[in-house]
Formats: C-alpha cells, sequence, structure tokens
C-alpha cells in the first residue's frame, strides 16, 4: 500500500524502495499476487524516476510471469499499454 501511495504521490524512489521490499522477501507467500505486482509498482515507479532500462526490465518480468493470464485483464491491459510507451 505504501508503494502505491507514493506512486500515486509522485514519489518514485519511495515507492521503488517499497516494492523491492517485496520482491527482496517473498516469503511464506511464494504464489501471491503481491509478488507479480510488486513487479509492475517497480515498473511504474522507474519508470517515474526517468530509469527507462529499469522499468522495461520490471515490466518485462511482471509481463513474463502473467504470459498466460487472460487477456482481458485490466491490469495487464494497462502494463501492455505503458510498457509499450517505453519504446
Amino acid at each position: 500500500m505504501r508503494g502505491l501511495a507514493n506512486l500515486k504521490l509522485g514519489r518514485g524512489t519511495e515507492a521503488a524502495v517499497e516494492f523491492q521490499k517485496i520482491l527482496a522477501s517473498r516469503g511464506y507467500a511464494a504464489l501471491s499476487p503481491l509478488y507479480p505486482l510488486a513487479h509492475l509498482g517497480l515498473a511504474r515507479a522507474a519508470a517515474l524516476q526517468g530509469d527507462v532500462a529499469k522499468a522495461h526490465t520490471a515490466y518485462q518480468d511482471f509481463l513474463a510471469l502473467w504470459k498466460d493470464a487472460d487477456a482481458d485483464i485490466p491490469i495487464s491491459i494497462e502494463a501492455k499499454k505503458e510498457y509499450e510507451k517505453l519504446k
């Protein structure tokens, strides 16, 4: 939640730290949906900071994890559009 709040406030660095915490400590919930969504949050934070290379990698990680997801899931559609804008 802190990561999302920081994104909304335009605080890319702080948001990235929060999403990185999730990625670094996957813990007992290895199949939690928070893990792939943390990749998306990290991608958005990196893009906000202007780090296109890091954003590109994080979007790729998210999309790889969601490659078998239904094509009409709104967050997946948004992520694909955001990723295309980076190119």
